[in-house]
């Protein structure tokens, strides 16, 4: 079969929301979705088991530039790449290394031959090139790969976010040569999604789509977003880059963000997100729900006995009370990170899952504008 398989099964009436199916060799996502965050081949906190059963992540993430520095390719290569070696049989996509290589600006050089960088665990010296990259997520064997690209920082300068965006087109070409030579190591296909650049200039982000359809990519991805600029402009851009990309590809929106962004990139025509944000704000106490946001260290739930979340699908929301669940935060018990992160990740994928039945509805952007103000309360 194909590597990846993409297919639209309704298109929501008052927006460019649209719910399809993603077929990888691992099997299949229902889109919109949420995809966790498992950086070095765990999502933080949350085993396996519950990541299939009790939220039903149909697919997750690794992290090129984590996986490559620990434990490495040979480790990943003599388990069978990172599905077996984590135990996860649904698919997986993998960043290029880009990303960290750009939060690593006091420890990299980059120049066309790719980036020199030192390793934020011992200092050792490293390169990251397209080349590279790509036989590093070979070794790891996820089902989608990212180009290697260059993530300019916010705000940047025209000329800079220019230079930036031409170099990540021409690793992307060199990314395409490289998978030709090199075949997939585990018996299944993967496949290569390049990545739409140029800051939140207008021209450039146009040039930038414009480029990155022609390649005739399985799916596309948009990066450089959700770094710092106000969200009016990230929604400019998506909307912008997603009336350019290819509507019978899945679009993947890098790093986003909170449920309202998710709702309303959603609505400008994305299919794909990921954000360490429910699991990072899970780990200091900071829960989403349906009516809103929940800092769970708050003297007020130091008494009270109602379930985690009444209106929760995962199990933990109605087994442990408030009160329980601050006392565990309060006393920096493991188990707190646990809870708190299960819940927030049941959370986003409750939310993509709704999402979708309301774009098969047709009735999203109504049901978008009613539920929105309700999410950014502050309860």
């Amino acid at each position: 079969m194909a590597a990846l398989n993409f297919e639209i099964e309704g298109q929501d009436a008052g927006s460019q929301a649209r719910a399809g199916r993603i077929t990888t060799d691992h099997g299949s996502i229902e889109t919109p979705i949420f995809m966790p965050v498992g950086t070095a081949g765990t999502v933080k906190a949350v085993p396996q088991r519950d990541l299939e059963e009790d939220i039903r992540a149909q697919i997750i993430l690794g992290n090129t530039y984590h996986l490559y520095l620990r434990p490495g390719t040979e480790v990943l290569e003599k388990a069978g790449g990172l599905h077996r070696f984590m135990h996860w049989d649904r698919p997986i996509l993998t960043d290029s290394g880009g990303y960290q290589v750009f939060s690593l600006s006091d420890r990299r050089k980059i120049t066309e031959e790719g980036v020199t960088f030192s390793s934020h665990i011992d200092g050792s010296k490293h390169l990251f090139s397209p080349e590279a990259s790509m036989d590093i997520q070979r070794s790891i064997g996820a089902d989608i790969i990212m180009a290697f690209d260059e993530c300019p920082p916010y705000p940047s300068d025209y000329g800079y976010a220019r230079e930036s965006m031409e170099r990540t087109h021409r690793w992307l070409d060199r990314c395409i040569k490289h998978l030709k030579v090199s075949p997939a190591l585990y018996g299944y296909d993967q496949s290569l999604f390049p990545i739409v650049q140029g800051s939140t200039f207008k021209d450039l982000r146009e040039a930038s789509a414009h480029a990155i359809a022609e390649r005739g990519a399985q799916g596309n991805a948009i990066g450089g977003l959700s770094v710092g600029e106000p969200h009016e402009d990230m929604y400019a851009m998506t909307e912008l880059v997603c009336n350019i990309l290819p509507k019978d590809k899945p679009r993947y929106l890098m790093g986003v963000g909170t449920p309202e962004n998710l709702l309303e990139n959603m609505a400008l025509g994305v299919d794909m997100f990921d954000c360490v944000m429910p699991t990072r704000n899970a780990r200091h106490g900071l829960l989403f729900t349906w009516n809103g946001t929940l800092n769970m260290k708050n003297e007020k739930w130091a008494n009270d006995h109602t379930p985690l979340d009444p209106a929760g699908t995962s199990p933990v929301d109605q087994f442990y009370s408030r009160a329980y669940v601050r006392h565990l935060l309060k006393a920096n018990e493991y188990l707190a990170l646990y809870i708190c992160s299960v819940h927030n990740l049941a959370f986003y994928l409750e939310l993509a899952r709704q999402a979708r039945q309301h774009i098969l509805a047709g009735d999203f952007a109504a049901w978008k504008a009613q539920v929105i103000p309700q999410l950014n309360q502050r309860l």
